[in-house]
């Protein structure tokens, strides 16, 4: 929680949710029309649709009339420069691919990077009907109430969900499985999408997250969110860029001490 001087207001909270309201009734309106919705290749395992556009314009948009000073950075290319020292960072659909086949595990997440650290977020997964809001002044909500204290970690029936980006290399994804399964042993989950990894946790559904690759905007609306319940991770944002590639795990400081380890197992990022 250092550095964190954040300046959202409660009115300005309901602001960023109706945006995110907005923002993910125009994603499910194209998820009920799949068949006819354009799809582009990123790369391998990675796509984008005219929905993620869309959504990512009208986020934007509604960013800039509500906060003309502040940045925006998103991942389709909405990178705007503001003059308040505020960056909003938004992922219109996290879980493209899992968007695109039809299942339900994906979100639109818009967070606030002020100091150089997450202060504020809101995530709306319309298909799954959560809307999940918080941040160091705003208590943890799931649907308009506080979410519960979360249980404390019990190695023999712990869980913890992770992530490796498509690019990493089969070693390091074979050891993030090696590690968890046979050091840990412990269960896992893999939701194909950090936002949603990441809900598992706020509602105690997992323990924590392991992620090697995911994106900044993959998760900068879920770690305030996290942080109100006690939540930290190992991310250094003094020495962390917005384009950069993260590499980290989240949960509980118990949690963080028996899985970070793991991180020291991979191999150089690139």
């Amino acid at each position: 929680m250092d550095k964190v001087n954040t300046t959202v207001s409660s009115d300005q909270a309901r602001i960023v949710e109706g945006i995110a309201r907005e923002a993910g009734n125009l994603a499910l309106y194209h998820f009920k029309k799949l068949a006819t919705l354009p799809v582009e290749k990123k790369g391998h395992l990675d796509l984008v649709t005219e929905a993620d556009k869309q959504v990512e314009a009208l986020i934007v948009a509604r960013l800039r009339q509500a906060f003309p000073d502040d940045g925006v950075f998103g991942e389709e290319g909405g990178e705007i420069t503001g003059t308040s020292g505020r960056i909003w960072v938004i992922d219109p659909i996290d879980g493209t691919f899992n968007y695109v086949r039809g299942a339900q595990n994906w979100a639109v997440s818009i967070g606030l990077f002020e100091n150089r650290r997450p202060a504020f977020g809101v995530i709306f997964a319309p298909a799954r009907d959560l809307l999940l809001i918080g941040g160091y002044a705003i208590v943890p909500q799931l649907n308009g109430k506080p979410l519960g204290p979360l249980p404390a970690l019990d190695m023999s029936r712990a869980s913890t969900g992770f992530s490796i980006h498509p690019s990493v290399s089969t070693a390091d994804r074979l050891e993030v499985i090696r590690f968890i399964s046979d050091d840990l042993r412990i269960s896992f989950r893999f939701t194909g999408s950090a936002t949603l990894s990441l809900i598992e946790v706020m509602m105690g559904e997992t323990d924590g997250y392991v992620s090697v690759g995911d994106s900044t905007w993959d998760v900068m609306a879920a770690l305030p969110i996290l942080a109100g319940l006690g939540v930290t991770h190992t991310i250094d944002w003094d020495n962390t860029e917005l384009p950069q590639k993260l590499r980290f795990v989240c949960g509980s400081k118990e949690f963080l001490n028996r899985v970070k380890p793991v991180l020291n197992n991979l191999s150089a990022a690139a």
